[in-house]
């Protein structure tokens, strides 16, 4: 099953310096039919403004992924964690018991990112954060876990989470293809192009929310870059 959710149709708010959409309920924009798939519990659609961004704020009992689309985003945390995060790379916040940290875009065009929140395996813990480059030349054609709390998955940033993140950039015509566990939840997000998968198009920031599929085969429709977390 292949739910499409077109990013027409998405929540969202505009507060001027951020403009945001909401793949699930998120903040003003509550929808209790919609509060996630699976531990997947948040996907934001960030566009923030020139020299403006969060500032310090709480988390706590959630996995935080950034993926940087266009642009980067500066991270500083209570931990004394400082780091600047460009277009292809990745950072990961695990927030455990508690931590306050503040995101800002300091580049003189606006940054587009991806914040996706994954609930964890357990409560609490000492909070960490790590930030990686995955250059898209080395994800071209094929996905490559981001990040993860599954075993095996050496290479990626590690979340405290029965998920994993998976990225890969797609030439027009080229496929990549997914076989997820049975009963997994997955969510695929293109952060660019179009793409067609089991025969469903999903264009540029559309959501697909997918179950019970054997294998999913992805086709890019044109040049596409895309995002999918498989989770509990």
């Amino acid at each position: 099953m292949i739910e499409l959710r077109p990013f027409d149709k998405l929540g969202g708010a505009d507060h001027g310096w951020l403009k945001a959409k909401h793949h699930f309920s998120f903040a003003s924009h509550y929808d209790p039919n919609n509060m996630g798939h699976g531990v997947l519990r948040v996907w934001n659609d960030d566009e923030i403004a020139p020299n403006t961004g969060f500032p310090a704020h709480p988390h706590a009992n959630m996995e935080i992924i950034t993926y940087v689309r266009e642009g980067a985003i500066t991270h500083q945390d209570s931990l004394g964690n400082a780091g600047r995060t460009e277009a292809g790379d990745v950072q990961v916040m695990s927030a455990g018991s508690g931590i306050r940290h503040s995101e800002y875009n300091l580049e003189p065009t606006k940054t587009r990112i991806f914040q996706i929140w994954i609930e964890p395996t357990a409560r609490g813990g000492q909070p960490t954060w790590g930030s990686k480059p995955f250059p898209k030349a080395d994800r071209s054609g094929k996905l490559v876990t981001i990040a993860s709390g599954l075993e095996g998955d050496a290479d990626a940033l590690p979340i405290r989470a029965d998920a994993r993140v998976l990225a890969t950039t797609l030439k027009a015509g080229e496929s990549a293809e997914y076989a997820p566990e049975k009963s997994r939840h997955l969510y695929l997000v293109p952060a660019a192009g179009a793409v067609e998968i089991n025969g469903v198009r999903v264009n540029a920031r559309d959501g697909a929310a997918i179950r019970d599929e054997e294998k999913l085969k992805i086709t890019a429709l044109e040049d596409s870059e895309l995002v999918l977390v498989d989770a509990a």
